[in-house]
């Protein structure tokens, strides 16, 4: 953390902007804590990326709440693109506001620059090739894979730096941590990964039981408690250990997976005021 600070802050100086890459699903728990001190009077746009997992009115309500802390957010789905367009258009106004400012107390005019920064795991390296249109930024489907910095050109008025240093999420918040094991930010190798699924399937039991009768073909009532769901899975998918017994911690995986990937349905764990989970049925695919 200490390292990360001192890079930020080197950076700091030489840009204009900080864009704030977020996950819609767990805005508040993927949010580092210790960013928003560190940029002092640098402009901040929010980027609420993975949208296309996300519950959609649960985002508007997050973009509708950052609005009123005067912060400009933007949805966003790396993976298909969704939502790049209006960030450029959103970062290029900011900066251009921030030159400006800069310009009136004699600063010369320059090409906008912006960092990237975010929590391991959020999409900064999908979000800055989507800028850059080509594979200039290193991406893996696990946390901390982005090494050193980068200066990328996006248009005639936008340059990116990407940084390079690790904002540790709220991992002390036991809430948060959960949820991000769930989402998948913190890595399974560093965690128990059973007892998360197990804890995710207690909370999939308790608020959506018919996306996981949908899924998995059986009366979830059966089930019980997480442990007694990943056994269902387990015998409903086929995957028993010898002798028959079902493999629950494969079920677990299966479990993990689906859920990031969607399978189960769109989820927001995060609400704008942290009180309650905000979730849309409707707005939930299979």
């Amino acid at each position: 953390m200490a390292k990360a600070r001192r890079e930020i802050q080197a950076i700091l100086k030489t840009v204009d902007i900080v864009v704030e890459l977020l996950d819609a699903r767990i805005p508040r728990s993927s949010a580092n804590p210790m960013l928003a001190g560190l940029i002092a009077d640098r402009p901040r746009v929010v980027v609420l990326n993975k949208t296309d997992l996300a519950d959609q009115r649960a985002t508007r309500l997050w973009v509708a709440y950052f609005a009123g802390q005067g912060l400009e957010a933007c949805p966003v789905s790396c993976g298909d693109g969704r939502g790049i367009k209006e960030l450029v258009r959103t970062v290029t106004e900011t900066g251009l506001r921030r030159q400006a400012w800069l310009t009136a107390r004699g600063v010369r005019p320059r090409t906008i620059k912006a960092m990237v920064a975010g929590i391991p795991n959020v999409g900064k390296s999908s979000l800055i090739n989507r800028l850059a249109g080509r594979a200039s930024a290193r991406t893996a489907d696990r946390p901390g894979v982005t090494r050193g910095h980068q200066l990328i050109r996006v248009g005639r008025e936008l340059e990116i730096i990407d940084t390079p240093g690790v904002l540790w999420p709220r991992l002390s918040e036991p809430e948060c941590a959960i949820r991000l094991a769930w989402t998948g930010a913190i890595r399974d190798q560093a965690v128990d990964s059973y007892q998360v699924a197990v804890r995710l399937a207690d909370y999939l039991l308790a608020e959506h039981p018919q996306r996981l009768f949908e899924r998995y073909g059986m009366e979830m009532g059966r089930a019980g408690d997480g442990q007694g769901c990943l056994q269902l899975i387990a015998i409903r998918r086929g995957m028993l250990r010898s002798g028959g017994r079902p493999d629950e911690e494969k079920a677990g995986q299966l479990l993990l997976g689906e859920f990031r990937s969607g399978k189960l349905g769109l989820y927001t764990l995060d609400s704008p005021g942290y009180e309650r989970e905000v979730h849309d049925d409707e707005a939930a695919g299979g």
